[in-house]
Formats: C-alpha cells, structure tokens, sequence
C-alpha cells in the first residue's frame, strides 16, 4: 500500500485507512481483530478511530434522539472502537507499526475536556500517544484559541505526536484555525475529515481547494455513503436490512434518503452496468481519485470490503469519467 504525507509534518500514512467506527457496533471483537489482521497484512497500518464510537454510543443516540430503546450492536460497550484496538495491538505487539488517529467527542473543545478524554483514549488504547488527534467537530462554544492551547500543549507533553486536526470542519472554520494558530504560535490543524462522496459531495466545492492551496491532509469518511452508494438500500424507510449502519445508526437516513442521492445511485448503476465495473469501485474510486486525498477511511466489516476498496485504489480513475461522474449532482 502505497503512503502519502500527512499534511506538512513529513510523516507519510497508508493511502487507505481503516475505519473502525463498526467495532463493537456492527461487528465483534473477534471479527474485527481478524479485520485489523486482515488490514495489517495488506499494508492498511493507519487506523481511525474515536471516543464517540462504540456499541454503547449507537445504543444510546438511537434512544435520546429516536426514541428507540432496543438492542441492535454485539455489545453495550462504551468507547468500545478504541478498547478493541487497544487490545489488538498490544496482543499483536505492532504498536509502532500503526498509526493512531482518534478524536474527541463533538463540542467539547475546552481545555479541561481535552485532557481527560485524550487521557482516557490513551487509556482504551493501552498507549501513550496517539499519532493524530481531532476534533470530532467544531465547538462553538468555546473560542477556537483556548481549544488549539490545549492541544498544543498536549502535543509539546508527547501525548500526540504527530499532529492535530479537525473532522467536520467546513473551510470558513478550518481558515479561522489557521489564522488563530499563526497569530498565536499555536500547533495548527494538519489534516481534515469530512463526509465526502458521490451523494455527498459539497467538500469538493469550498473545502477541498482550500485544503490544497494550504497543503492540510484530507481524511475522508463515508466513501460509500454509509453504505448507501452500495444500491442495497431503497427509498421504503421501513425495510432497512438489519446490522447496516443505516439499521444500527439510523440518523443517516436523514442525510441519504432524498432525491437527489437516488438519483445518483441511480445512475451509478447505470455506468456500472456500461463499463462492467461495480458501484463499489467506481463509488470508491471517484473518491480516492480527488487530488486533494491523503487517505480515504475504509468502514469495513468484512475482508471483502477491504479488498473492494484496494481494488478501487490500484484501479484509479480516468479524468474524463470522473468529471462525467461528478456532473451527476
């Protein structure tokens, strides 16, 4: 697997990554140990995770957002991506040959939150630092100074060791962080991850040439639209198939299921048919293909979907097909 530098700090990650937002939620710890074994084979070694993805979580949020009090995840753990990793790595001993990247939950960016959930990733994943640390979203509640201070200085204290960054972020708010960190001398956000795909593609519009004219890395989630962008969802809400993620995390419903995206998957079939190549991998590749990617987060629960997204990398894409692509929206 080919490796391309994250943003300006002359460390190079895996030009794919592992999204591990499905462990504990869609899949257990036994398959996804064999998905990180799977991984770590193929030269996949940078892996994203978060505080805010666990079995537990998803149970939650279904109940306080939906009303939904009902059992759809392996376990009720909490944080339980992080713990999973951390126990894989250390029974594997490849700690140094991964790279971490996890974030602290969204609008929680004072000072005080910083320290104690890195603290507490550190923790689940049995290190003592990771490689990126992210927002998981804008805080607008704290000044983005005191939130770059902290981080900043969890970076001088060896607990990030590599950089910080931003998911989320749109480029107004990622142009307010840099202007802040230069002005301050703090550590600035070096790479970026938003939902970037053929249903969602307004990054491409503002964000993506900021980040470029910039030199900020782009690590984006969602390459399949939480599964959408696999054709396997219609627009009868009642008859989501169990244990995808629109079944276990169903407020990404509310983000695919409009006009506009089964239009497009519509005519992703469509092309797929033309040229004999799948959805998969030209929705993956249309992605990978952006000249402002660093890695794109594969959200695998199984080997197969690792291979798919491979598959799409070595493929690439002809320019002309992939403006042809994006006229669709």
């Amino acid at each position: 697997m080919n490796q391309k530098p994250l943003g300006q700090t002359g460390t190079n990650v895996s030009a794919l990554a592992l999204g591990t937002g499905t462990f504990g939620r869609e899949i257990d710890e036994e398959e996804s140990y064999r998905l990180m074994d799977y991984c770590f084979e193929k030269g996949i070694t940078f892996f994203d995770t978060a505080e805010a993805y666990g079995g537990g979580q998803a149970r939650e949020n279904r109940r306080a957002s939906l009303g939904i009090d009902d059992v759809r995840e392996t376990t009720g753990e909490l944080s339980s991506s992080e713990r999973i990793i951390g126990s894989w790595m250390k029974a594997r001993g490849v700690r140094e040959q991964v790279t971490l990247c996890t974030k602290i939950s969204g609008g929680h960016g004072k000072p005080e939150e910083i320290r104690k959930a890195l603290v507490a990733s550190l923790d689940r994943l049995q290190t003592d630092h990771v490689e990126v640390y992210k927002m998981h979203s804008p805080d607008p509640s704290t000044p983005i100074d005191e939130t770059l201070d902290a981080m900043t200085e969890e970076k001088k204290a060896g607990r990030i060791s590599t950089c910080i960054g931003g998911a989320n972020y749109d480029a107004v708010q990622l142009r307010e962080v840099l202007d802040i960190a230069q002005e301050k001398g703090y550590e600035r956000f070096e790479v970026t991850q938003p939902n970037y795909n053929l249903a969602v593609p307004d990054a491409q519009n503002d964000l993506l040439p900021f980040c470029l004219k910039e030199g900020i890395s782009v690590t984006p989630y969602s390459p399949l639209g939480a599964g959408f962008l696999t054709g396997k969802y219609t627009p009868d809400r009642s008859k989501i198939p169990a244990r995808t993620r629109m079944h276990v995390a169903p407020a990404h419903i509310d983000i695919y299921f409009n006009d506009r995206s089964f239009r497009v998957m519509d005519k992703l079939k469509e092309k797929s048919a033309a040229i004999g190549l799948s959805v998969v991998q030209l929705a993956m590749a249309w992605v990978i293909t952006h000249p402002a990617i660093t890695a794109v987060l594969v959200g695998a629960r199984e080997t197969r979907h690792v291979d798919n997204a491979i598959a799409a990398y070595e493929m690439g894409m002809d320019p002309d097909l992939r403006a042809e692509m994006s006229a669709w929206n």
